[in-house]
């Protein structure tokens, strides 16, 4: 026993021995990067096309097939290129059930694997601003099903939504692999070629490598990346704070406003028309400045702010939606609805629509990532399909008292990030891992 601690403390003192060495091979951002993080992205591209689809193409839908209600938030809750193809030749309700399980299967992996290679590849001091790239690009698709929506057919966006994905796939074989995936399989000349490739060819490699290989020794003496590690006690911390973000981002209503905004606009008198075209205008320029500020103000700061800024908003739509049911200020509530539901997803944008997948890619350790990000992945789109499932139902229920409910989550958002959720801004991955190590030692101690 005393030699393992000895080691991991060892380890330890070697890692931050490490991190206090020049690392200014490892602030390059060179072309490799650039590249593969745009190839990583485009598919994101399509996810925003896939969260934004059934807002832009709800009403063809249901009026070329026939479809109730019910049987339009079916297709748009199964949730890229076969399954676009399909959407877009769809014949009958069945292509597009297909369609959208074939996209959902597809888009529910880049949720995941994106961030986390990103986050992988990308020096520490801009790892933030490059892995939101994702977010930005996802806001770019629902721009883009926003505007075109008005002037083209659901068939024609979902055509759109397969060529990023074409790319990505033609991209794939021109982008390195993952360092520290390279590290995990002990393929210790493939990670050198890596990081230089990541790195520039005439850049000092040997610390980055030193620091991914330490850290990858102590973690695979853990575990084995069995689901059954998800639970020891020293992931407890971590693995609260990745499901908790996840049912965060959804449970405050943020698939449904955005998957539902044309009925959202319906509701409250405000042309639909002229909202999704303002909307669409909007959505990529509001995303730049969470792409901006993340490696500037840092993690908690951004979803702090998101969060206070959608339980505001969401309060203030349903005091729009009550004014309008008590019949008072008539010509209020269209505007203001607009008005919330902009500075809404503005809010969503800037932290909870991003940051808790990047924050889940930097805290996870290499041996339970698999694992890991499998459980919040699951908890994503799991309470993303109750959400869009059971908005329209809420929404027929009390209107006002459905955006209460996601206000007052996102109140409670507020509470959870303050005391939950670290601050990763400026550390490496193995700085993270190390300082997050460090303090579930300490709480154990504590608890003994």
């Amino acid at each position: 026993m005393m030699v393992l601690v000895e080691e991991e403390r060892s380890i330890e003192e070697g890692l931050l021995e490490l991190s206090n060495q020049s690392d200014a091979s490892g602030c390059r951002i060179t072309a490799c990067v650039i590249l593969s993080t745009f190839v990583a992205i485009c598919g994101s591209f399509s996810f925003g096309v896939a969260i934004g689809y059934t807002s832009g193409a709800e009403i063809g839908i249901m009026k070329d097939m026939g479809l109730s209600i019910a049987e339009t938030m079916w297709v748009s809750d199964i949730l890229c290129v076969i399954g676009w193809l399909c959407i877009a030749f769809a014949k009958n309700v069945l292509w597009l059930h297909f369609g959208r399980i074939s996209s959902g299967i597809g888009i529910g992996l880049i949720s995941y694997v994106v961030p986390v290679y990103i986050a992988e590849i990308t020096p520490k001091h801009v790892r933030g601003t490059f892995t939101f790239s994702n977010q930005l690009l996802q806001n770019s698709g629902v721009a883009m099903v926003f505007f075109w929506g008005n002037f083209i057919s659901w068939r024609k966006m979902a055509l759109l939504g397969a060529l990023p994905c074409v790319i990505q796939g033609i991209g794939l074989f021109f982008v390195p692999e993952s360092p520290r995936w390279l590290a995990k399989v002990r393929a210790d000349e493939e990670l050198e070629y890596s990081l230089l490739r990541l790195r520039g060819r005439d850049a000092d490699i040997s610390r980055e490598a030193s620091e991914i290989q330490v850290m990858t020794k102590m973690l695979e003496r853990d575990s084995k990346s069995r689901f059954s590690d998800l639970f020891q006690r020293k992931y407890r911390h971590i693995i609260v704070v990745g499901v908790g973000l996840m049912l965060i981002q959804q449970f405050s209503g943020s698939t449904a406003v955005i998957s539902y905004t044309s009925t959202i606009f319906s509701k409250a008198g405000f042309s639909v028309t002229i909202g999704s075209t303002l909307l669409g205008i909007f959505m990529v320029p509001k995303a730049t400045i969470g792409l901006i500020l993340v490696d500037k103000w840092g993690r908690r700061p951004l979803l702090l702010t998101s969060a206070c800024g959608m339980s505001i908003t969401c309060m203030f739509i349903g005091l729009a939606f009550t004014l309008q049911k008590m019949q008072l200020l008539p010509k209020l509530t269209p505007v203001l609805t607009f008005l919330c539901v902009t500075l809404y997803i503005a809010s969503y944008a800037v932290g909870i629509g991003g940051l808790p997948w990047i924050i889940m890619s930097e805290i996870f350790p290499m041996n339970i990532k698999v694992t890991a990000g499998t459980l919040v992945t699951l908890a994503s789109w799991s309470s993303s399909s109750i959400v869009t499932y059971a908005f329209n139902f809420l929404f027929e229920w009390s209107t006002q008292g459905t955006f209460y409910i996601f206000g007052a989550i996102g109140g409670a958002a507020l509470i959870f990030i303050w005391l939950l959720v670290p601050e990763t801004k400026g550390l490496s991955l193995e700085e993270i891992q190390t300082s997050l190590t460090r303090q579930a030692q300490r709480n154990k101690s504590y608890v003994d």
